[in-house]
């Protein structure tokens, strides 16, 4: 008798694999800079721990910000946050 998984084309579901292999390419995450608390960037360049930016990409920073554009994300969370919600 054969299994779903032993046949995953006649099972009519989903097979899932995990893919475990490592990679410095997180997507279009690597073409941006991010905002992060600045306490968290020294923390971060002391410790080695990663940082977590406004749009959830997670990360150990490591090079220039200056030489990439604003994430569009963190930018649009980040002007919501400056402008509080004041009409001054």
């Amino acid at each position: 008798m054969t299994t779903p998984l032993d046949t995953p084309g006649l099972s009519g579901g989903t097979l899932l694999e995990e893919d475990t292999r490592l990679s410095n390419d997180d997507g279009d995450h690597e073409r941006f800079a991010h905002y992060v608390e600045k306490a968290k960037i020294v923390e971060s360049a002391v410790t080695g721990t990663p940082v977590k930016a406004l749009c959830g990409k997670t990360w150990i920073p490591g090079r220039d910000p200056s030489k990439f554009p604003i994430c569009p994300d963190c930018k649009k969370i980040h002007e919501s946050l400056a402008g509080g919600g004041s009409n001054s």
